[in-house]
């Protein structure tokens, strides 16, 4: 089996209910075993900044899946929950993204592992290390990541306890 982190996100209506659907459609595939979900975080829009506050969580999945077929279920989970891609970095219902597996380095023209942007960003680090804070980049540990972000960077991810 493999071991994959995902990273989820949404800020488009009930943002709860998307993480939610996303996770069931996951947990449906009969090649992922979702083994571990991190805790919700509630944060400020990355990139294109003119939009609502955005959920986050991470979770961990043994899958017998190769990244590119994990890829693809990521991709089909954003078509069955009316992902749209209009804005870079934009507004969308949910986005689903693989952040590690196992330990592989991959570049291709339509994946990277790990995820190129994982360091700078918060509101992945912080639920990751709610998964597994040993996680290293480059042979470095994502706990090191998190705190070479601004105090500021950091205290904008919020634990988000509440309904929508």
């Amino acid at each position: 089996m493999n071991k994959a982190y995902l990273g989820l996100g949404t800020n488009i209506g009930d943002r709860v209910n998307y993480l939610s659907q996303a996770i069931k459609i996951l947990d449906s595939e009969k090649d992922i075993i979702i083994t571990k979900k991190s805790k919700l975080y509630e944060t400020k829009a990355w990139g294109y900044t003119n939009q609502d506050d955005f959920l986050n969580m991470c979770i961990e999945i043994e899958t017998k899946l190769n990244p590119n077929e994990l890829l693809k279920k990521c991709q089909n989970v954003e078509k069955e929950l009316n992902r749209e891609r209009k804005i870079r970095w934009g507004p969308r219902t949910i986005d689903v993204d693989i952040l590690f597996f196992n330990d592989i380095i991959l570049q291709e023209e339509n994946l990277e592992i790990p995820h190129p942007r994982i360091g700078e960003r918060a509101f992945v680090l912080i639920p990751l290390i709610d998964l597994n804070e040993k996680l290293k980049i480059n042979e470095i540990s994502i706990t090191k990541y998190l705190e070479s972000l601004t105090a500021e960077e950091r205290e904008e991810v919020k634990e988000f306890i509440g309904n929508e």
